[in-house]
């Protein structure tokens, strides 16, 4: 009798114990969409998926690289990815107004790179000065920023003449301004009309929205809440280590998925990231990167308002969600 128990117990053990090792190697399979090709700017979730930081938490994660003619918003209300890249707050309060499902679940930006850049000795060299620039600037910019500048400081729409990307117009007319981020169309200037720009960040006259936000769907985050807090751990981890630590695997991924891109611009891109604390800054030094508070969330709001882009009894509030982010995660891991 003593020995049927014994087996018994031991069979039963024995099947607890396989189905605890199968639940501990489950892998959950995610895809995130970015918002443009793979870049330096995208690096520390490419540093994730090198370095198995998602692997070690229970994530496979696909990234599937954007660029000017997708729609990754449309992908994440359609359940094809579970995670989505956006460049700033914008999108998240549109998709309030128009009703679409989703939150943003950490800022991987504190401040947003967009600049104008200024040829030097021309008298264009403080923000005041760029009111008497040609402003080039693109149409989605026209949109959204430089309404706030309007708004905020004076700029002017007759300044404005039509930005398509190609620096060759900027280069050529000393007197003009062009918008571009500060981790790129910088070093195409340097690269191709052999000056360093000025360089004014919008962040620092006020600009206060995140950037390169992550997103999912209410759906997610009710339902596999876990799944998304492992996302965003992993993916705050992945930045420490791409800023701070080894980032040669996480480049080659990233020139893998983007042939154009070469390790000159990586490292000008990662350099800029750091020299104006894009990435880890303000509230990140205590919070950790990923950070989001209400009240600045509330702050860009606001200027949105301001600048007649949204209406003040939006429940802007219904664009995030703070569950996921401010828990220290990765801070040991920061080196000087």
């Amino acid at each position: 009798m003593m020995n049927w128990t014994k087996c018994v117990m031991g069979a039963l053990t024995a099947a607890a114990l396989f189905f605890a090792a199968g639940q501990a190697s489950a892998i959950d399979k995610v895809t995130f969409a970015t918002n443009w090709k793979a870049e330096a700017e995208h690096g520390g979730f490419y540093q994730a998926v090198a370095d198995g930081t998602y692997a070690k938490y229970g994530l496979e994660v696909t990234i599937r690289p954007g660029g000017p003619q997708s729609n990754e918003r449309a992908l994440l209300t359609a359940g094809k990815v579970e995670f989505l890249m956006d460049g700033n707050l914008d999108p998240a309060f549109n998709a309030v107004k128009e009703g679409i499902p989703t939150r943003v679940i950490a800022a991987v930006m504190q401040r947003d790179p967009q600049v104008f850049m200024t040829h030097p000795g021309q008298g264009l060299d403080t923000w005041e000065s760029l009111k008497k620039a040609t402003m080039l600037v693109s149409r989605a910019g026209v949109a959204s920023f430089y309404q706030w500048m309007i708004a905020e400081h004076g700029f002017s729409e007759r300044q404005i003449k039509p930005y398509t990307f190609n620096p060759a117009p900027f280069i050529a007319d000393k007197r003009s301004a062009q918008q571009g981020y500060v981790t790129a169309e910088p070093y195409a200037v340097e690269k191709q009309g052999g000056f360093k720009p000025n360089i004014f960040l919008l962040a620092d006259h006020g600009y206060d929205t995140y950037a390169t936000t992550i997103e999912t769907t209410i759906e997610m985050i009710e339902k596999k809440p876990d799944v998304v807090q492992r996302f965003v751990d992993a993916s705050i981890i992945g930045w420490y280590n791409y800023l701070y630590g080894d980032n040669k695997k996480a480049n080659a991924l990233i020139k893998k998925d983007n042939p154009d891109m070469d390790d000159a611009q990586i490292a000008f891109s990662i350099q800029k990231m750091k020299e104006y604390g894009i990435v880890d800054s303000g509230d990140t030094l205590k919070l950790g990167i990923g950070a989001m508070t209400d009240a600045r969330v509330k702050s860009f709001f606001n200027r949105m308002v301001k600048a007649k882009l949204l209406k003040a009894d939006l429940d802007y509030k219904k664009a995030y969600t703070l569950q996921f982010v401010n828990k220290g995660v990765g801070l040991n891991l920061k080196k000087p």
